[in-house]
Parts: structure tokens; sequence; C-alpha cells
């Protein structure tokens, strides 16, 4: 196998040089740069990475630690846009992504923060996890480098989606298309939820909309089953409402099915609106009207926050970054008479 040696030979530069080069140094030209890449490529050079470790005491890789509630892995539509943007953005930059298990089932399994430090992880990303897990707070706590998503620790870096002035926008939205009877089918306790429903309820009280108790219930994010079900409740109701909002999209299509199955049509009948604006809503007919979170920007800043908190420890300030999102009208929200509400 090559060697810096054998590189710094034929290039006719010191090991040191080489060395340099082929980690990007910006005290080395160039044109120097790219003919040692050249003949280390061709040579078929490749770096010992325990070795780099023990001289660097880096390894550029980093932990990702995610499992939501239930269960769904990267199949999680929201979260999988985001640590699909997070990965592209540290790979980029010269980092490797490894997930940290979080099955906790198993025999003789490390906690969070032992296999953290067993993998020599630079640093480590937090995303749907049970924040208030002592192993999850034990993590947080120690020496390793950690930006949280979606989730506010003190005096750790947090990305965060704007899920107040989502909530208000969308609100805002429904009122004006006429409707004066909303429902909302919010998710499960949780800082996303907590931020939604405040927003919500001081939206309705800035519009002067009176929101009845029955018209506010509660469904795991992403649960079908129970959307369906609370759907069904909500249009038996003495009242009911003309629209329904539901804790993310994946979520509304319990409660689409539910309303088609009462013979009952979307928007004509009954409006529906999600969250999150992910893709398989956008092929719904009618298109579904939801907040669209922007995935792309929540991934990339967090991967690039991370990787400066880890070069650049000093300078690097510690901080709440909150990205917006955007109400996207579909078709599945009617304009309705103020007097027919």
């Amino acid at each position: 196998m090559a060697s810096l040696k054998d590189i710094s030979k034929i290039c006719g530069v010191s090991v040191a040089t080489v060395s340099k080069a082929l980690n990007n140094h910006s005290d080395i030209g160039e044109e120097t740069k790219e003919n040692i890449r050249r003949v280390a490529k061709e040579l078929g050079y490749s770096p010992n990475l325990s070795a780099r470790a023990l001289k660097t005491n880096r390894t550029y890789g980093i932990g990702v630690l995610f499992a939501d509630e239930a269960m769904s892995g990267l199949t999680h539509d929201y979260f999988s846009g985001v640590l699909d943007s997070f990965k592209r953005t540290a790979e980029k930059k010269g980092y490797d992504i490894t997930f940290i298990n979080s099955c906790k089932d198993r025999p003789n399994r490390m906690s969070y923060l032992e296999h953290s430090k067993y993998r020599g992880f630079d640093g480590v990303v937090l995303a749907c996890i049970d924040f208030n897990d002592p192993e999850v707070i034990e993590l947080v706590q120690s020496s390793i480098p950690v930006v949280t998503i979606d989730y506010l620790f003190n005096n750790r870096i947090a990305v965060v989606s704007d899920n107040v002035t989502g909530m208000k926008e969308l609100l805002e939205y429904v009122y004006g298309m006429g409707h004066r009877k909303i429902a909302y089918i919010h998710g499960a306790d949780s800082a996303t939820t907590s931020s939604r429903l405040s927003s919500f309820y001081r939206t309705a009280e800035k519009l002067g909309l009176s929101i009845p108790d029955e018209y506010i219930r509660e469904a795991a994010y992403r649960d079908t089953r129970n959307t369906y079900q609370i759907t069904n409740e909500l249009l038996r109701l003495a009242d009911p409402p003309t629209c329904i909002l539901y804790p993310d999209d994946f979520a509304a299509f319990g409660g689409i099915n539910a309303i088609r199955e009462n013979g009952l049509r979307i928007p004509e009948d009954v409006s529906v609106a999600g969250y999150d604006g992910i893709r398989a809503a956008r092929h719904l007919e009618p298109k579904l009207t939801t907040v669209r979170q922007d995935t792309e920007r929540i991934g990339s800043i967090a991967a690039t926050q991370l990787i400066n908190l880890i070069d650049k420890p000093k300078t690097t300030i510690v901080e709440q970054i909150i990205v917006p999102g955007r109400v996207e009208e579909g078709k599945s929200v009617a304009r309705i008479s103020i007097e027919t509400t």
C-alpha cells in the first residue's frame, strides 16, 4: 500500500507538504495540491484512519441519535428530509455519519454517551428523541459537541423549525378563507406540540375566534388510525367544524379517509389542512393545504453548526436558530361565506 513518503518522493515535496495538501490546508498552493492528489490517486493511496485519529485526536465521524415515538425510522418524512440534508452537508465537509443504536432492549448495551465515546464521535446531532431520557441528558451535558433539532437545551446549539409562525399563518389562512368553526387535532406532548398549540390559541384569540373544547383533540404524530377515529367523532358533533387541522400531513390521511367514508367531499363539505409539506401530500386529490417546513435548510444548518462547534469551539456562538416554513396553498380548504359558518 502506498504511503505519504511514496507520494512525497514522486512529487518532490516533503511528507508534511503531502499531508497538508491531502487535508486541504490553505498554506499549500492549489497547483501543488492537485498534483499531490493526482499522484495519490494513481498510487491508490488510502489514509490510515486510526493513525490519523491518534495524530489529530479527531475521527471525522458524527453520531446521529434519532428514534421517533412511532418507531417509523427513516420512513418519517420530515426527519428523513432533515437528516438527508444533514448527511450531504457533513459529507461535503469530510465527515462520516453513523447512527447511534437507540434500541434499549438488547443485552449489555452501552448508554448513548458510552456509545458515542466508544465510536470516538467528534460530535452528535439529536433529532426526534425523548429529550427527557436521562441518557439523552447525560449525553447533552457531556463534553461532546452536540446540536439538537427542534428542541432547546441550555448552552447547546439548537436548529428549530418556526412552529409558532407556521401555525399562526396556517390559522390566519383558514380564517381568511371564511372558516370560523375550526378544529385542531394536535400531536402528542412535545416541545413542537406545545409551540404549535400555544400559537393556535393565541392566534385564535387575536382573530376573535371562539374554539370549543371539543374541537381540540390529541393524536400521536403520523397516527392515521387515531385521526380517523377522532375525525369521525368531530363529524358527529351537533355543531361540527367546517375545517379540521391535523398534526401532520401523514396523520391527515386518516382524517381524509374518515371524511370520505362518511359520504362527504373535500373541500366542499369539510376542509382539511396538514403540517410538514411531505412529498406524498402533494399528490393527493385535492392537493393538501399545509405548512411546508424547510427540511433542506434545517439539516444543512445543523450540520454546519455542529462542524463549526467541532472545528472552532472557541469562536462558535451557542444559539437558537429558527428556520421559517411557509403555508403551501393546496385545494383542500374551501373559500366559504362567513354567514354559512
